[in-house]
């Protein structure tokens, strides 16, 4: 599991095509990424997790403050990773160590979709964004909810059918992606986990209780 808090603003050295593997299933071909950040590689090693805007990857081999990770089409089909190439800045997120603060919120590393920033509005002190949602994840987002872009943990401002807006402070703004991104670029997304289990679990209720009155009318 992460937090959200993004430790390094890493970046992409080289993006390598895996042709030798298996036919993907569908949405590109794997890939290995190499890329550079010595905070988070500084206690890394072979098969632990490591958070790149926002999706969870798999060290392959860490070496003088780089680390590769394999990602796979389905990854790259359901995240903005497929348009990442060298020299794209990344956030980057060791997971939670047991015990430790979660200074954000409880975040999977499993995006759920992508975005677009539609909208950028300087302030004073701080910058409102827009972003527009993909319709099958709007149900989740709510106003002064949390959520998850390019794995920055976000409290939603104002929530729509098919925009969100975040308020991105100075130190966000300086130490993330979020800072860089333009209108047109994408975003991954993931949406606040306890949502989609309160979710799943009503629908389990009405369920039950559908099957309860079948069993009662064929007891008749």
């Amino acid at each position: 599991m992460f937090t959200g808090i993004v430790e390094e603003l890493g970046e992409v050295v080289a993006v390598e095509d895996l042709g030798d593997s298996p036919p993907a299933h569908a949405g590109g071909t794997p890939t290995r990424f190499r890329l550079r950040g010595p905070l988070v590689t500084e206690d890394a090693k072979h098969g632990d997790s490591i958070a790149v805007n926002g999706v969870c990857l798999t060290v392959v081999d860490t070496a003088e403050g780089e680390f590769t990770a394999d990602v796979m089409a389905e990854t790259l089909r359901r995240s903005s990773l497929g348009a990442l190439a060298a020299g794209s800045r990344v956030n980057l997120e060791r997971p939670m160590a047991l015990g430790g603060r979660l200074g954000g919120h409880l975040v999977q590393g499993h995006v759920d979709g992508t975005g677009t920033i539609t909208e950028r509005t300087p302030g004073e002190h701080w910058e409102i964004v827009k972003v527009a949602l993909p319709p099958h994840l709007a149900r989740y987002v709510v106003e002064k909810g949390s959520i998850t872009v390019d794995g920055v943990s976000l409290t939603v401002v104002d929530a729509a059918d098919d925009y969100f807006t975040i308020s991105l402070i100075p130190t966000t703004l300086d130490l993330t992606t979020l800072g860089i991104k333009k209108a047109g670029d994408p975003v991954n997304l993931e949406v606040d986990v306890l949502a989609k289990y309160v979710e799943r679990l009503l629908g389990r209720g009405a369920d039950d209780r559908d099957d309860i009155e079948a069993a009662k009318e064929t007891a008749r």
